[in-house]
């Protein structure tokens, strides 16, 4: 029967503790434990036999004893309450505010967990979205509602192209995006840091009010002192507000969620916790449709013109694309965008791989009435020629540069121009995708145009003018 206390616990072991009360019980459902000296605390429902369960703790389990403690059992999962002034507002990772506004005043409240979207329901993603970052919006476009990770690596620069992102983010109507426009009032942005130092997410708040955005944005923060169990609720509820904000509401959210290696560590921890058999590098076997449960709440639904488009960050441990993490996050998402060590080390800002980095559904968002006629052959041809710039580096690498042939050397002198010019920009520099385009050409005059074999001949008399160094 729901609401009847039940007092005593079987054992405690760390943030977990077994009851032998398992009648009606639900995975995931809210838990009240009680003991003298610290009062309420709120738990989860996170397995059950029929004989037990097991209840984490989002806290500590100090104070609790095995034989004084009382357990409620809610029979509900955890809700987020969500209103129309959640946007500027300031949560904690069991979506608390923490901003000393107080509650949001609503009697509306959904399940963190979220819906199941009938695939048959959801419509292919085609708008672009515009970023102000040349090396994103020109070669690997984000498209709305895609998911489009960026896999980063300790000490490289992601907190602070993740804030210039949710600075300069917006959705241009197609008969603007040519123009210049100043965007979709409707846009809006759902930003989450899971497992962050106190001055990183101070960083973040206080780069977001210095910039006048926090007004459009909602934002979710569980710090590194925090329960393991409150990061993996953290991005729930921020995607649970998106949610809201994008079926509810009709927006455009973007959702920001970093860093997903602080989530999937908080996991491997929990799933430890509680005996399971781990799997590569000691992550749970289930990694993969936990991770797929988060990232699959990105999409466009038939029947409504609000969008959830997302944007995971997760740092790559030892640089390794090969680990668990970048490796099942690049089967569930539709490409990713690659941060490059030594790009950093040369003080190129933003430092995207050029090769590595790729977005799926770029195709479909690009082009003529999109964003322009030139974009996918200026990409492609840029993609193509950094290709050989590297080749023909590993080649100087070897022979020397001065041995190397006179169509060489132009390639090199491109490349330096490419990730100089194109690939460099300002923290606060936002471009648009006509002047990301332009000067994807000024750097294209470096080449002979009898090399240009991805461009419409078309647009290379439209567009290019005279070769430099011809």
């Amino acid at each position: 029967m729901r609401g009847i206390e039940y007092r005593g616990l079987s054992r405690i072991e760390g943030p977990v503790v077994i009851t032998s009360r398992s009648r009606n019980v639900g995975f995931n459902e809210v838990v009240a434990v009680y003991d003298r000296e610290e009062g309420k605390r709120l738990g989860r429902v996170v397995d059950m036999s029929e004989d037990w369960t097991a209840i984490q703790i989002f806290g500590s389990n100090t104070g609790l004893s095995a034989g004084e403690s009382r357990v409620e059992f809610l029979g509900k999962p955890m809700e987020l309450r969500v209103g129309p002034d959640l946007l500027g507002r300031i949560f904690n990772g069991l979506g608390e505010p923490i901003d000393g506004y107080g509650d949001i005043i609503s009697s509306t409240s959904f399940d963190i967990n979220g819906l199941p979207i009938n695939p048959y329901a959801r419509t292919y993603p085609r708008d672009f979205i515009q970023t102000g970052i040349s090396a994103i919006d020109g070669m690997n476009t984000l498209i709305r509602g895609q998911k489009l990770p960026i896999f980063s690596g300790n000490g490289l620069p992601h907190n602070h192209l993740a804030a210039q992102i949710v600075r300069q983010a917006k959705i241009l109507d197609k008969h603007e995006a040519s123009a210049g426009g100043a965007g979709d009032e409707s846009f809006v942005v759902v930003f989450c840091a899971m497992g962050v130092k106190y001055d990183v997410a101070r960083f973040f708040l206080d780069d977001f009010e210095r910039t006048g955005v926090l007004s459009k944005v909602v934002v979710f923060l569980s710090l590194a002192d925090a329960p393991s169990l409150e990061r993996l609720v953290a991005p729930r509820c921020a995607l649970t507000a998106a949610e809201y904000l994008a079926y509810e509401r009709n927006m455009h959210v973007l959702v920001v969620v970093t860093d997903m290696t602080n989530y999937c560590e908080a996991l491997r921890e929990v799933s430890s916790i509680r005996g399971e058999v781990p799997s590569r590098k000691g992550y749970p076997g289930y990694l993969y449709s936990d991770l797929a449960s988060l990232y699959e709440r990105a999409g466009k639904v038939a029947g409504s013109s609000g969008s959830i488009t997302q944007i995971p960050i997760l740092t790559m441990p030892n640089d390794d694309i090969s680990h668990p993490i970048p490796d099942l996050s690049g089967y569930i998402t539709e490409g990713q965008i690659v941060l490059d060590r030594e790009l950093t080390q040369r003080g190129i800002y933003p430092p995207v791989a050029g090769l590595p980095s790729l977005s799926r559904l770029m195709k479909d968002g690009i082009g003529e009435g999109m964003t322009r006629e030139d974009h996918k052959d200026v990409a492609s041809q840029l993609f193509a020629a950094y290709s050989r710039v590297k080749a023909v580096r590993n080649l100087a690498s070897i022979i020397g540069e001065e041995e190397l042939s006179e169509a060489d050397k132009r390639y090199l002198r491109f490349g330096e121009r490419f990730e100089q010019d194109f690939l460099t920009q300002g923290e606060f520099e936002n471009r648009s995708i006509e002047q990301t385009l332009d000067m994807g050409w000024a750097i294209l005059r470096y080449l002979p145009r009898e090399d240009l074999l991805r461009i419409n001949k078309t647009y290379i008399e439209k567009y290019m003018g005279e070769v430099i160094g011809s």
